[in-house]
């Protein structure tokens, strides 16, 4: 009877462990997307357990009215949902730095700012190195009063990425 229940908590313990998690070590791409126009940022993530990973961005924006770069890093969550498709879900910040093309005379045509992020996405990670992705970033910026950059953002990207 022991040997059977120690066979029977032997194979759970492989079938649990077979099924678990495992996210890439690093992958490295780009996230194409923003809330007001077109931005282009060059992501990496870096794995630091079985289900937690650091994302780091850097890209350029431009909208309407600005133009500017944008540094970003999470901390993110990892969940499987069905096979190759996970969700994930995370906290973080940045910096960014834009230059305006109209601005009210007597006003500085450039700002320099920090913000807070979150951030929830799916992913699908392919047989064959290539994850895409798609997240919902909402931002809150705290800077220059004069151009009202600290309310709300809701920045929407797909992201496309080499995993190794």
């Amino acid at each position: 009877m022991k040997k059977l229940f120690l066979f029977g908590f032997a194979i759970f313990g492989f079938a649990t462990f077979s099924n678990a998690q495992t996210i890439s070590e690093n992958a490295i791409g780009l996230r194409l997307g923003d809330s007001d126009g077109f931005g282009a940022e060059i992501s990496y993530q870096r794995a630091l357990g079985e289900n937690n990973r650091l994302e780091l961005d850097l890209g350029l924006r431009s909208g309407n009215n600005y133009d500017g770069f944008k540094l970003a890093g999470l901390y993110q969550w990892v969940w499987v949902l069905d096979g190759a498709f996970n969700w994930y879900a995370g906290v973080g910040g940045g910096l960014a730095s834009y230059s305006f093309d109209k601005v009210p005379k007597g006003y500085d045509d450039s700002e320099t700012f920090v913000f807070a992020a979150g951030d929830i996405g799916i992913e699908y990670n392919f047989d064959i190195p290539l994850q895409l992705s798609l997240d919902f970033r909402p931002e809150i910026g705290f800077g220059d009063e004069n151009y009202k950059n600290d309310d709300l953002d809701f920045d929407i990207a797909l992201g496309i990425r080499y995993r190794f």
